[in-house]
């Protein structure tokens, strides 16, 4: 049972963090709630966490808090009737299609390593 609602939630997080996704493009969401919600997903699916994932129990704590409070934060942010209308569009297209795709992933990755390449050229520029 126990399993189960974790699962539930995990299910709920997913689709809000989709819906913060979607609220995003939206342009009747304030500037400064598209930055915070930005921040959230950037750090949702990047693969670069606080704490690696490989420390037991730790790794998964920072998801398990650090996601849920962005979430939080942004969702007081957005205007409600928005993010209304986004969870229902998000609930829709998770169910119709996974969220996950390897291109999402591969793309994602390309992205932090370009951006890691970019600090290490500053750095060595000031040095």
């Amino acid at each position: 049972m126990v399993l189960g609602q974790w699962r539930q939630r995990g299910a709920s997080v997913r689709r809000e963090v989709y819906a913060l996704y979607l609220a995003c493009r939206d342009e009747r969401v304030p500037w400064y709630a598209k930055v915070a919600a930005a921040a959230v997903l950037a750090y949702a699916v990047s693969p670069i966490d606080l704490i690696p994932d490989v420390i037991p129990v730790l790794g998964y704590l920072d998801d398990l808090v650090v996601v849920p409070l962005g979430v939080l934060l942004v969702r007081r942010l957005v205007p409600r009737d928005v993010l209304d209308e986004h969870r229902a569009a998000a609930s829709d297209r998770l169910a119709a299609a996974p969220l996950f795709t390897w291109v999402g992933a591969a793309l994602t990755v390309a992205l932090w390593l370009v951006a890691a390449a970019a600090l290490v050229a500053v750095y060595r520029a000031l040095r």
